[in-house]
């Protein structure tokens, strides 16, 4: 039977970075035991994925420092940085639409209420 104290099993992470809007690049690599985001982008990097500095990074879409430890199974994200602001974004697209064809209640039942 194996000493379970002897030296910690590696394991996988799947490593996802998005290079461009709605397009993801994926690979697995294979970490040691305690190994941290940094080390999982280190090593998805030697396999051609590409990273930018500075970029913010996230475990199964949660924002996490360089220095948080892994666990078996984990997804490490990538995320790009925004180009423009989700407010204004929502504003020019509201002023585009305007006030008939924008919001939850666009599409209304045929003779029914305002907001129904």
């Amino acid at each position: 039977m194996a000493d379970r104290d002897s030296a910690p099993a590696d394991f996988q992470i799947i490593v996802v970075a998005s290079v461009a809007r709605g397009v993801w690049r994926e690979c697995v690599v294979t970490v040691p035991q305690g190994a941290t985001v940094a080390d999982a982008l280190a090593a998805s990097s030697q396999q051609g994925l590409t990273l930018w500095p500075g970029a913010a990074c996230g475990v199964w879409g949660r924002v996490v420092g360089l220095d948080w430890v892994l666990r078996a199974g984990d997804r490490v994200e990538m995320y790009r940085p925004l180009t423009v602001d989700p407010k204004t974004a929502r504003r020019q697209r509201f002023a585009r639409q305007g006030v008939r064809a924008t919001g939850l209640f666009s599409r209304q039942r045929p003779g029914g209420k305002a907001g129904y």
